[in-house]
């Protein structure tokens, strides 16, 4: 009796499709165990991504599924996560002590590109993830102050690495911490991305679940450094919802797929615009168009985000959305954006995984 119980159990788990990943369990393959305990059947699910408090609410609701399920009984489910290192493009070599880079991309300027990746950031780390962030851009580094580290300087050990700065939980690099805030950067290329390399390799990141890195707009030099020296796990897209930021972002995402960098998904940023004062909600910029990029490439739609009054404020006084509103209405949604972006990533393929070669007598 208790084998059935067990069986029927397993059953319904991976029969389970999961809010985040978009499938069953048993597909992604997170279900670990199933076994009967004297009168109580338990379950152990792991998923590839973090999950803060929706570990909780995750077993919660496959506790009601399986003692609704007849013949199941009385069930006692545990939710874990970990986050592997995944395959990266060409023979790039991992970065020591990160599992993933993430790039967060856009086709032009002025899209909340910067914006995304730094709530992207905030929250993972929110959930529980080692999360590192890098301002790429270089002529226009933005992130100390997104942050609230504008005027801070970061140390070093040994005279010539870096310890980077620290806010809410993740880790800081951006060339905005070497020079003033209004000096602009009048460099070359090759000085631009000889910037990028060193704030890469010079920073002493410790042990990341996941580095992401804030790119600057278009598909210039430091994309092409990024793709032939960097090892990205997978990109993220940012546009708005108008023909004309449509069309430059899929070229941005037309470049990742050429250098074979997974895309994870597409954000559409100021998708709505929402009233401060009555709270009416409008698609100012059109309307549907990241949903059909989307589809176009079959990539992941990962969110779509307001245009709100309050991102903006929040994101100038250094306190963005992820931490200042994680409870509200606009937390959640980045939230529900990162958690998507880390379940599609958890569904490539991990580095070091190789099949099994079974060799049989005929």
């Amino acid at each position: 009796m208790s084998d059935n119980r067990a069986s029927e159990a397993r059953s319904v788990v991976e029969n389970y499709v999961e809010t985040y990943l978009g499938m069953p369990l048993g597909e992604a393959k997170a279900v670990k165990s199933v076994k009967s305990a004297g009168e109580v059947v338990q379950v152990e699910v792991e998923l590839g991504f973090p999950l803060g408090t929706y570990a909780g609410e995750l077993g919660t609701a496959l506790e009601a599924a399986l003692e609704a399920a007849e013949g199941v009984g009385p069930c006692k489910v545990q939710v874990g996560w970990s986050v592997a290192a995944h395959v990266v493009q060409g023979q790039i070599q991992p970065l020591p002590g990160i599992s993933n880079v993430i790039a967060v991309a856009s086709g032009k300027g002025g899209v909340g590109k910067s914006t995304t990746a730094v709530n992207l950031a905030l929250a993972l780390a929110q959930d529980g993830a080692r999360v590192g962030l890098l301002d790429a851009d270089i002529y226009g580094p933005s992130l100390p102050r997104m942050m609230g580290l504008q005027g801070q300087r970061p140390s070093t050990r040994d005279g010539r690495g870096l310890v980077p700065l620290e806010a809410y939980g993740v880790r800081v690099m951006s060339i905005g911490f070497l020079i003033e805030e209004e000096q602009p950067m009048v460099w070359r290329g090759p000085m631009v991305t000889s910037a990028l390399s060193q704030l890469l390799a010079d920073t002493h990141w410790g042990d990341l679940d996941y580095l992401i890195v804030d790119m600057p707009p278009g598909t210039g030099d430091i994309q092409l450094t990024l793709s032939q020296r960097v090892p990205v796990s997978g990109a993220v897209v940012v546009t708005t919802p108008q023909d004309i930021a449509l069309l430059d972002a899929r070229k941005g995402l037309r470049m990742f797929q050429k250098v074979s960098v997974p895309v994870l998904g597409i954000v559409e940023n100021m998708s709505t615009h929402l009233c401060s004062k009555c709270g009416h909600e409008e698609p100012i910029f059109g309307s549907g168009g990241g949903a059909r990029m989307a589809e176009q490439y079959d990539v992941d739609l990962l969110a779509e985000l307001p245009l709100d009054i309050g991102i903006r404020e929040q994101t100038d006084a250094g306190q963005p959305s992820a931490v200042s509103d994680a409870g509200g209405a606009i937390g959640r949604r980045y939230r529900d954006m990162a958690r998507r972006t880390a379940a599609r990533l958890s569904q490539t393929a991990i580095a070091g995984a190789f099949p099994k070669i079974v060799v049989e007598d005929t």
